[in-house]
């Protein structure tokens, strides 16, 4: 069998392609220091209604002002719904599922996370205008997932 000269230059050519894309997300991630995530916070998805924390949703004022606002999402609702905090504030989120994948995005903002059932998803946002922010799941949750909305106020700081 004989291959000829114009299909040994395409074969060698896509193989020289795929070790150049290779060898440039290796270097790329080698150079920016990607590593996978060193601490992984978990909890048992059966048993958030024991669980400290997630057992009672709710938003915490700490002493130094920041807020801390803990969520399970589950099928089909969020809780605590409406969430209540404080502009122009950093507001914590940890977010958890008892149950199935689900999304928690702030329409109107960058606030979005993925929430998976065993893990605790955590971000940090400062809210600088005061109003009302609908909360969605934009991760297909089941057959309801089109009713899985939430609310967010922001209330303006007292003078």
């Amino acid at each position: 069998m004989s291959v000829e000269r114009y299909e040994k230059f395409w074969m060698w050519g896509a193989g020289v392609l795929i070790v150049l894309f290779l060898g440039a997300i290796g270097f790329s991630a080698g150079l920016q220091a990607v590593r996978p995530p060193s601490h992984l916070e978990t909890v048992d998805p059966a048993a958030l209604d024991a669980h400290p924390e997630f057992g009672a949703p709710s938003v915490v004022v700490r002493s130094d002002g920041a807020v801390v606002v803990t969520v399970v999402a589950s099928m089909f609702a969020f809780a605590p719904d409406p969430i209540e905090v404080p502009a122009n504030r950093p507001v914590t989120f940890r977010l958890t599922s008892p149950d199935v994948i689900h999304g928690f995005q702030v329409v109107g903002t960058n606030a979005n996370a993925m929430v998976v059932p065993g893990y605790v998803s955590q971000f940090t946002m400062t809210f600088a205008r005061p109003g009302e922010y609908a909360i969605v799941c934009n991760e297909y949750c089941g057959l309801a997932h089109h009713m899985m909305v939430g609310r967010l106020v922001v209330k303006a700081a007292r003078p």
